[in-house]
């Protein structure tokens, strides 16, 4: 399945049934009187986040969403049938906005959590509904209000606990294969990785969600190389695990680039917890590892973990570091927010969502 993180729709909800202009004409019946039926009401377009995606790649086959219209009032005082809805099925994580895509109308941060884009027009009124004692046959009805249309962009970023950042070949892909189930492409040259991916890791017992995203080089928030798009995925992690190689010549360098990068980019990035590690460390020799850790360490005012995902070293050690981190933020969410329940969003008691 391929990896798609923007698209643009049009969502049309349904026109309401007109109503209906109806006499009761029956034998033996001295006064009929008008009996036209109200029209249904128009289809809804709503949207929900639902379990199981983490691509928008359905809505590249299809932009079209319309839902159907009331059916007309009919005589014998039949109201129409209201018009079927229609729901957009979308990853958690997904932002809905408006055509400009710069206004938010909705983030969808919660499994389950629905929201009504647009709403179906009204039935109009059957010519029994105008009935007054003055005016006993009343020979109008009123049409069914029209429908919503726009146009909307969905936009995601994926919710993953922890972020991987670093340059192309930093061996992000190789650390996220080594502590999760996830298969990343990975090769020797750079920007092996086109597109996130998200892994599962597990220590002592704990679970958490990783998300590695394509490298970044000097000048990406300029579009240089794949650029920074894809860093809105890791806007939502409470860590970065930002991964230096220590096959870079200048490792000091490696993490500054990077961090420029950040800042340039901005999302509130810069103000994450970080924890910085020294990668792919079997390479090197003692005293050459020793150099570059502590090249690293003043360049990031802090010391880095060494691990290789290759043999394993200081891996356990950097999880539990990050397991450390996601539990503190976990807990400060739960203390701030008690009640972490989302409304379902424009909702109507009356439409019998």
């Amino acid at each position: 399945m391929k990896f798609l993180d923007e698209a643009k729709v049009y969502i049309r909800s349904g026109d309401g049934g007109a109503g209906a202009v109806s006499f009761r004409r029956e034998k033996f019946i001295e006064f009929g009187g008008p009996d036209g039926g109200d029209g249904g009401r128009g289809g809804d377009v709503w949207v929900e986040a639902v379990n199981g995606l983490n691509t928008l790649i359905d809505f590249r086959f299809q932009q079209h969403f319309k839902a159907k219209t009331g059916t007309h009032g009919m005589g014998r005082n039949r109201t129409g049938a209201n018009g079927d809805h229609v729901t957009l099925k979308v990853p958690v994580g997904t932002q809905i906005f408006e055509e400009d895509n710069e206004t938010l109308i909705v983030d969808m941060t919660k499994e389950g959590q629905k929201f009504r884009l647009a709403k179906g027009g009204n039935g109009g009124f059957g010519n029994t509904h105008f009935k007054t004692s003055t005016n006993q046959a009343p020979n109008w009805a009123n049409p069914g209000l029209e429908g919503e249309e726009k146009t909307i962009w969905l936009r995601l970023k994926l919710i993953a606990d922890a972020g991987l950042v670093g340059l192309p070949n930093a061996g992000k892909s190789t650390f996220l294969a080594a502590v999760t189930r996830a298969r990343p492409k990975i090769a020797n040259y750079p920007f092996t990785t086109l597109h996130p991916n998200l892994g599962v890791a597990t220590i002592d017992e704990r679970e958490f969600v990783l998300a590695d995203i394509p490298g970044l080089i000097e000048g990406a928030h300029e579009g240089v190389g794949i650029g920074d798009r894809f860093l809105g995925h890791v806007e939502r992690t409470r860590v970065l695990l930002h991964l230096v190689s220590a096959v870079e010549e200048k490792v000091g360098k490696a993490y500054k680039t990077v961090k420029t990068e950040l800042e340039a980019y901005g999302g509130g990035l810069t103000d994450k917890q970080e924890i910085v590690a020294l990668s792919q460390i079997d390479v090197l020799d003692e005293k050459e590892l020793k150099k570059k850790a502590k090249e690293l360490e003043k360049a990031s005012g802090r010391t880095p973990f060494l691990i290789s995902a290759v043999t394993g070293n200081g891996m356990t050690d950097v999880l539990r570091a990050l397991r450390d981190v996601i539990i503190e933020a976990s807990e400060g969410e739960e203390t701030a927010l008690p009640d972490r329940s989302v409304p379902v969003g424009d909702f109507d008691e009356e439409d019998g969502e």
